[in-house]
């Protein structure tokens, strides 16, 4: 449920970057997820669906980017991708430790129509 206010807030960003540019219409609008954001991309764009009717974004196309999780290892530095289950340094084996990156929500780009 927490989706809903975040695709407001989006609607809200495309639209007021909407009318600053004197657009007709919203027609793509870009996001990038991390994939430990807990951000549901499905979600997201059922909300904006509903909620975006009679507004600049109504009919926009919602491309939703997700970026892997990345762990670090704490012996030997590799940054790495975690796979499914398992937390291991790929180089050394030493369990890695969450990377800053990979939990945000943000826009990335909005396509308009004068």
């Amino acid at each position: 449920m927490h989706e809903l206010p975040v695709t407001e807030e989006i609607i809200r960003l495309a639209e007021e970057h909407g009318r600053a540019a004197r657009a007709s219409k919203i027609v793509r609008i870009r996001l990038v997820t991390g994939e430990r954001s807990g951000y549901v991309g499905e979600s997201v764009r059922m909300y904006f669906d509903l909620i975006s009717k009679g507004t600049l974004c109504e009919g926009a196309v919602l491309d939703i980017e997700v970026v892997k999780a990345k762990l670090r290892c704490p012996s030997c530095g590799e940054v790495f991708e975690r796979q499914p289950m398992r937390f291991d340094c790929p180089s050394c084996g030493t369990d890695g430790e969450p990377e800053a990156g990979g939990s945000g929500l943000y826009i990335d780009s909005i396509e308009i129509e004068a």
